[in-house]
């Protein structure tokens, strides 16, 4: 199928979120993904899919670091809907060795080893979950971040070769937390807790009153560089 975005921004135009989710699964049949980090927003996205039936595969990556509290979302959300959210794990052998040679704390000590980490454990598990895909559903929203401020809602993603998906971009922290809220929706207890954005366990803080979305994410690092390498550029 040889479709340009300009084809699809023109067949999204007037839709609301879940219309917008339908219409691409239509387009585009067992080649949509959504994935999950069991957080506030993507609790919403998996909402509008289940619940309305939409055939998008919904996919969660198991860091093996991960909070308690993610793991029982994940089974509360499985529970809720009746579904089988698919988890894929980092490869053993990679996870193994970074552990043996670094040690299991390895990524305190520098942005690169770091970064090592977030690979093994994130990006290329991701990259499989994405193989074979045209459409990658997220849950990013524009006021989550600076660099994600003027990102548009549909975009190529040049690295993965598909296009990418922002349903609730424009939503604010405060639309997410209500529709959760008035839907009946689990959701990681983490975030009564002031855990906005939920990652792995060593690397996720609370954050303080007037610190960014982004502040608990790899709090020890300089702000430019807190990215782990799925939404990359």
């Amino acid at each position: 199928m040889n479709t340009t975005i300009e084809d699809l921004q023109a067949a999204l135009a007037g839709k609301n979120e879940t219309e917008s989710l339908a219409l691409l699964a239509d387009l585009f049949p067992g080649q949509i993904v959504f994935s999950s980090s069991l957080g506030y927003e993507d609790q919403v996205i998996t909402d509008f899919i289940l619940k309305n039936k939409i055939d998008i595969e919904i996919f969660s990556l198991d860091t093996g670091r991960l909070f308690n509290e993610t793991y029982m979302t994940l089974q509360k959300t499985n529970n809720r809907y009746d579904a089988k959210i698919k988890i894929y794990y980092p490869q053993t052998a990679a996870a193994e060795n970074l552990v043996s040679t670094k040690g299991p704390l390895s990524f305190y000590e520098s942005v690169e080893n770091r970064k090592e980490c977030c690979f093994i454990r994130k990006v290329e598990p991701l990259n499989r979950a994405l193989k074979g895909a045209k459409i990658w559903v997220t849950g990013i929203r524009a006021e989550q971040s600076g660099n994600r401020h003027d990102m548009p809602q549909l975009e190529w993603d040049e690295a993965h070769q598909l296009f990418k998906f922002h349903p609730i971009l424009h939503w604010s922290f405060e639309e997410v937390k209500e529709y959760v809220k008035s839907n009946g929706i689990p959701y990681n207890p983490l975030h009564d807790k002031g855990f906005v954005s939920i990652g792995c366990a060593p690397c996720t803080r609370a954050i303080q009153e007037g610190e960014d979305f982004r502040a608990g994410r790899w709090w020890w690092e300089d702000e430019s560089k807190k990215e782990c390498g799925l939404h990359a550029k």
